[in-house]
């Protein structure tokens, strides 16, 4: 008995360590980035291409060779305008100035901007550049190009050529753009008039990707090595640079929602690094054989949208494989694909999430059912177990043999009570995955204003309540629940118990408001069901009295 106790009581210890442990050590908070999201919204207030100067660019050291620092371009803006993101490119050198999405705002805010994936910081660090033997192109390089502004309609595509000369090789740079997808694919056409080899590096860069979300939003650098899918939480311990052996895939920079990544096809050493709070990213070429006058292609994409299965499907490489919701993957993409399908008849987020609650207790109820009538078995039984314990309060083996028998006695299972909650653990897990990582929960509103008030409350169920009334709420229906249960017979256990509403909710202040909905929708529902079970028990005591 006294080890299922503990199986028990370790199981909710756990999840209140994991929630702890995302609570005081969030992910975003590693990367020295601010946790305030109004200061988040005013790191990330993105201006739009030629609003303001760039940066002057701080001096290469010798550890960023590969990944160079770009001056201020004397080249122009070339502007690409699709049903779904605005890029911004500068003709010296095909340099990556913008990429804002335009189905995709900054904040909540009435007047928000588009999310902008480059930020500003990160334009100095040259977004989209190619260094061919060490030398930055679009400093090295007098680029030609005859690209003007176009704007593309649904199903249309456009390529962008930039033209150079630097040292016997003429370099090529064509840039294709979709209207139906977030890659951009380039073709690199090195001709060199003596022959030779030359190693080639395509980079990217980005700033935060966050757009203003609390804590369990992070920025963080990710790659695919081999089929093994691997993030970097810490970016500050990539200031010295990271280097992804030939077995790496493709390189990139996320958060929950978004990602910018740099696939390169072929063999490539993948490269990180991040200074000044940009994350700058590199797939280098070795040795690229370039026989005398004869034009040598190289390829690669760039990815930069949003984390959806149908949007990274068109990517190469298995970037798709940057949705991960850890152990619990197929539960979570299971959980997420009825949400979305309830959504296309509900058309609210929050109510969706609470139906799906229902639905998944509905699934549960028998074993719940089974776990509380083991748990009520066991309330019955505590007086008797209190006397066994006192009567052997030095000899533990003569204890567990009375408390055995007791059991068979009463044909009690000890571990009824535990087992069925150990079952729903992956469904929690999963559905907490899917919740904090699903892109449509962004911005998305569930009761916008407090009633009767004009404050903005669950406008955002990716975002805290602000008014923390749901984690609140949540706690004291957490509170009642175990108020309800039968306490261990353990004191100490009982104790701790009895703490972990109060752990809760102090943890569930801050989480997202969607996820608080699914836990408060899923307290009430248990309080509901075992205050049946207790009626009817009562009920089926006074029939025999």
């Amino acid at each position: 008995m006294e080890n299922n106790k503990r199986v028990l009581l370790a199981v909710a210890l756990c999840l209140g360590i994991l929630l702890a442990w995302q609570h005081f050590f969030p992910k975003y908070s590693l990367m020295g980035q601010p946790s305030n999201p109004q200061e988040q919204a005013q790191s990330q207030a993105q201006p739009q291409a030629q609003s303001q100067p760039r940066p002057q660019a701080r001096p290469q050291t010798p550890a960023e060779a590969s990944m160079a620092a770009a001056e201020p371009l004397a080249g122009q803006p070339v502007t690409v305008t699709t049903p779904h993101y605005k890029a911004v490119i500068n003709t010296a050198g095909g340099i990556l100035e913008h990429f804002s999405l335009n189905d995709y705002k900054l904040s909540i805010a009435p007047d928000s901007p588009d999310m902008d994936l480059i930020a500003e910081t990160a334009t100095v660090r040259a977004p989209m550049g190619v260094i061919v033997d060490g030398q930055p192109t679009w400093q090295a390089v007098k680029w030609t190009t005859q690209a003007q502004d176009v704007d593309l309609g649904p199903g249309q595509s456009a390529t962008l050529t930039f033209t150079g000369q630097m040292a016997g090789l003429t370099l090529e740079r064509q840039l294709t753009f979709k209207a139906a997808t977030y890659l951009v694919e380039e073709t690199l056409t090195l001709t060199s008039q003596t022959g030779g080899s030359a190693k080639v590096a395509f980079t990217l860069a980005g700033g935060s990707l966050t757009g203003g979300e609390a804590n369990y939003n992070p920025t963080q650098a990710v790659y695919l090595e081999g089929k093994s899918i691997e993030t970097m939480k810490d970016l500050a311990k990539l200031k010295d640079g990271k280097v992804i052996d030939s077995g790496g895939r493709w390189v990139g920079l996320e958060s929950n929602y978004f990602i910018m990544a740099l696939l390169p096809q072929g063999e490539s050493v993948l490269k990180l690094q991040h200074t000044d709070d940009v994350t700058r990213m590199a797939a280098e070429k070795e040795s690229v054989n370039l026989p005398q006058g004869q034009p040598v292609k190289v390829l690669t994409a760039y990815y930069l949208g949003p984390k959806t299965p149908a949007a990274l499907a068109v990517a190469p490489d298995n970037l798709q494989a940057a949705i991960d919701y850890g152990w619990f993957h197929v539960v979570a993409e299971g959980l997420l694909w009825l949400l979305r399908f309830l959504h296309q008849f509900v058309g609210n987020w929050g109510l969706d999430i609470m139906i799906l609650t229902m639905f998944i207790k509905l699934i549960f109820w028998p074993l719940s059912q089974k776990s509380y009538r083991s748990m009520e078995k066991m309330r019955k039984l505590q007086p008797m177990m209190a006397a066994i314990r006192e009567k052997y309060p030095d000899d533990r083996n003569k204890m567990n043999e009375e408390l055995m028998q007791l059991y068979k006695t009463y044909k009690v299972n000890p571990a009824g009570g535990c087992l069925p909650v150990v079952v729903q653990i992956p469904v929690f897990f999963g559905l907490y995955q899917a919740l904090l990582n699903a892109i449509e929960l962004r911005h998305a509103s569930f009761i916008h204003f407090l009633p009767f008030t004009h404050m903005v409350w669950l406008a955002d169920l990716s975002a805290k309540d602000p008014y923390y009334i749901t984690p609140l709420v949540m706690g004291a229906t957490m509170f009642l629940q175990q108020k309800m249960t039968p306490a261990p017979g353990d004191p100490t256990q009982a104790k701790i118990m009895m703490f972990m509403p109060v752990i809760f909710t102090f943890m569930f202040l801050n989480f997202p408001a969607g996820l608080v909905i699914y836990w408060l929708v899923n307290n009430v529902l248990s309080i509901a069901q075992q205050w049946m079970l207790m009626r009817s028990s009562r009920t089926a005591v006074r029939q025999k009295a």
